[in-house]
């Protein structure tokens, strides 16, 4: 594989398939003091299609590409606590558990370090288990929730859960 990673440009096309499929999500049991994420098998898989987001196009970040767009990373340093933002991680089904997204992510912190940021951050989905795991894997842990963030969205009943991961 001949991919090459460079910084993202206006003109890169970020029109990537981000589906993805699983068989477990995670169900957010709380209590009084905390909450626990516990894995739930579902049958049939689970399959997610995320609706085009125009209004938010990223313009900072990484992309990974060969003769085509594969992958990118988009992110943002935020000023005043110095976070770096990662907004989204997307990889091509077709190249998926190659390594491009944990590159992209590399990518990404560096620039974060580069920039003195301090954290790093990132929201996802409970439902979105194939990537809580893939940052897991990187270091990232679970920080927070939001059982309201996606009311009145096309994820209405899913729950935001915030990772992050000291740079």
């Amino acid at each position: 594989m001949d991919l090459r990673y460079r910084p993202m440009t206006p003109a890169d096309l970020l029109a990537l398939d981000d589906s993805f499929t699983t068989d477990t999500v995670f169900d957010v049991v709380s209590n009084p003091l905390g909450f626990a994420l516990e894995p739930v098998p579902v049958d049939p898989p689970l399959v997610k299609v995320y609706p085009p987001d125009e209004d938010d196009l990223p313009t900072d970040g990484f992309v990974a590409v060969d003769d085509e767009l594969r992958g990118f990373v988009s992110l943002e340093i935020v000023g005043w606590h110095r976070r770096l933002v990662l907004r989204q991680v997307t990889v091509a089904p077709s190249h998926r558990g190659r390594g491009i997204g944990r590159r992209l992510v590399e990518l990404a912190l560096d620039y974060g370090r580069a920039n003195d940021a301090r954290t790093a951050w990132l929201e996802t989905s409970n439902v979105n288990v194939p990537a809580i795991r893939a940052y897991q894997r990187m270091g990232f842990a679970l920080c927070g929730l939001d059982t309201t963030l996606y009311r009145g969205t096309p994820a209405e009943g899913e729950i935001a859960l915030y990772l992050a991961k000291a740079l």
